[in-house]
């Protein structure tokens, strides 16, 4: 087990605070572009909260007004024209190997995005649990618009599951941008804010977690990506097995004796 509220990464601003980490990138001279050094030291980072012990919840925010613009053109883009294929394959699984340690990571994550998020960062505002936006975001899979195909990052496997098949398709195959509205009425952000209150709210949603049985959130977000690839029976079962384990836990013996005593529990994540 590891504490992580010291960590001084080289590529992305990062605080901690009553247990919930801040993550932002940090170039915002460039809407907040990934470069390679990013990629890999956020994979790691996410890989450790795994074993942090004074973390409970992630906010992936914007930083001078926009989110990400993707993998850089100059420092990213660039180079991979030049790559062979087995240099272009290590890239891709890199940045695949983010989503799946935000996704291993055992935390909630808290996007809370406004302006530019496109490219690889839609995939990360895709990749975190919860999604707050302002009516001004600009959201775009726009890897056909260099052409890529949309299938990036997880993207064919995770975007029809949040907004549908049909929509999710438009998406990937046009590039274009999903406005806020849509986003919303689509079920991709849970709510829009407006630009001054966007970190605010993100931060009482981060709180309220944190303050709930944070070993049980820990159980509903592996169960919530391990059963895209269940049946029914096995996700009864496995989600059986997931309660019961929970039910061992001093956070709900505290909810019951809360409950007797006609008080509000105070959970403390184990």
């Amino acid at each position: 087990m590891t504490e992580l509220a010291g960590l001084q990464p080289k590529h992305f601003l990062w605080e901690v605070k009553d247990r919930i980490a801040t993550v932002r990138l940090n170039r915002p001279d460039r809407k907040n572009p990934l470069s390679f050094d990013s990629y890999a030291e956020l994979r790691d980072t996410f890989r450790a909260l795994v074993y942090a012990t004074d973390v409970d919840v992630v906010i992936f925010a914007s930083n001078g007004g926009n989110f990400c613009s993707g993998g850089d053109v100059h420092d990213i883009i660039g180079p991979l024209v030049g790559m062979d294929m087995k240099g272009l394959l290590a890239f891709t699984r890199m940045t695949g190997d983010l989503v799946k340690a935000m996704i291993g990571c055992g935390k909630p994550i808290i996007a809370a995005v406004e302006g530019v998020c496109v490219g690889a960062g839609a995939i990360v505002a895709m990749a975190s649990d919860l999604r707050l936006a302002t009516p001004e975001a600009k959201c775009a899979f726009l890897f056909t618009r260099v052409g890529l195909a949309g299938c990036d990052m997880g993207a064919c496997a995770m975007l029809p599951r949040i907004i549908g098949q049909g929509r999710a398709a438009e998406l990937l195959y046009t590039g274009r941008v999903m406005e806020a509205h849509e986003g919303a009425a689509w079920g991709f952000w849970n709510a829009l804010h407006a630009p001054e209150v966007l970190e605010t709210e993100a931060l009482k949603l981060a709180r309220r977690l944190a303050a709930g049985p944070v070993f049980a959130h820990g159980i509903t977000k592996t169960q919530l990506n391990q059963e895209w690839n269940m049946g029914l029976e096995q996700a009864i079962e496995a989600e059986a097995q997931a309660q019961a384990i929970c039910m061992q836990t001093q956070d709900f013996a505290r909810a019951y004796h809360a409950f007797v005593a006609k008080e509000k529990p105070v959970f403390e994540g184990n």
